[in-house]
């Protein structure tokens, strides 16, 4: 992989159209907003193709999927935990399409591509879950199989563990999933090609995600695409989630830790956001310098 002169990172104003206002629904429009006033470098927002009904089918139950589209039955509609209105179908369309965006254009260019995504990797076929809708991970791993990816790692570094992803991709031969939490909220049974570890103990976050991917790299069996799920939510400020001592620093070092990996690996990347979230320890603008990370070591 080539060192990308551009970084295109995925976004459209539809990212933030749910009227339910919560973090994972409108982080997107704060950064991409941070972006405007303080531009990072060869970084240049680019607008997905949104996904369609069809698309999400593919990955989701279909009954689900109609719940979404339509809001009944609400219960059902609402199991990712947002208050249902007509703008949440096109939000998710939109933003689980930026995924699948992203996905494309890191495989097709063998470089690295993102989306101001957030909200995937807890959802499962069947209902959402921790503010989770749909499976953008699941959908990117699909659309990028079938544009020719036979082998691909997620790699979860949100703070909660990744259960949904492990549902909807733990079949699927093709798909690697690493997954480094710091709480146990969806926890599952790892197995050969699906690691997980819980960490507890700050001190022990970067030596493991190290190890884990030294580990990878002496399989020897490159894989052809990263999706990159990149929470911000194990930071030590963050009540959802975050581990005392996981500071900033840790975390900028993660992100160079992980995209020097790849540069090193000549691996394409898709990453997202995932998690993070404001509160008494965390304010707006913390959370979007904290995404701005991911970012930032990207660009390169």
């Amino acid at each position: 992989m080539d060192h990308p002169s551009r970084l295109d990172l995925f976004y459209s104003p539809a990212y933030v159209l749910s009227e339910y206002s919560f973090d994972t629904t409108r982080k997107s429009r704060w950064v991409a907003e941070s972006l405007a006033e303080r531009p990072i470098p060869g970084v240049r927002l680019v607008a997905p193709e949104p996904l369609d009904e069809a698309a999400v089918a593919a990955v989701h139950d279909p009954a689900y999927v109609t719940a979404v589209r339509t809001g009944e039955p609400r219960a059902l509609a609402e199991s990712g935990g947002f208050s249902w209105d007509p703008g949440l179908w096109s939000m998710v369309l939109a933003s689980n399409g930026g995924a699948v965006s992203a996905a494309l254009a890191a495989l097709a260019g063998g470089r690295i591509a993102g989306s101001l995504s957030s909200g995937l990797h807890h959802a499962k076929r069947a209902h959402g879950d921790g503010y989770c809708t749909f499976n953008g991970l699941a959908l990117a791993a699909g659309a990028a199989k079938r544009a020719g990816a036979e082998r691909i790692l997620v790699l979860d570094l949100d703070a909660h563990c990744g259960g949904g992803t492990f549902e909807l991709l733990s079949g699927d031969p093709a798909v690697r999933q690493v997954d480094l939490a710091v709480s146990p909220y969806d926890r599952y049974g790892p197995s050969e090609r699906m690691s997980l570890d819980v960490i507890v103990q700050a001190g022990e976050y970067l030596p493991t995600l190290r190890a884990r991917l030294d580990a990878l790299a002496k399989e020897g069996s490159p894989f052809d695409l990263v999706l990159y799920n990149a929470g911000m939510d194990p930071y030590e400020g963050c009540a959802t989630g975050g581990l005392e001592g996981i500071t900033r620093e840790i975390l900028a070092e993660r992100e160079r830790t992980v995209f020097d990996w790849c540069r090193a690996e000549g691996l394409p990347v898709a990453f997202v956001l995932a998690g993070g979230y404001t509160g008494a320890r965390v304010t707006q603008a913390e959370l979007v310098d904290l995404h701005r990370l991911t970012i930032s070591a990207a660009a390169g």
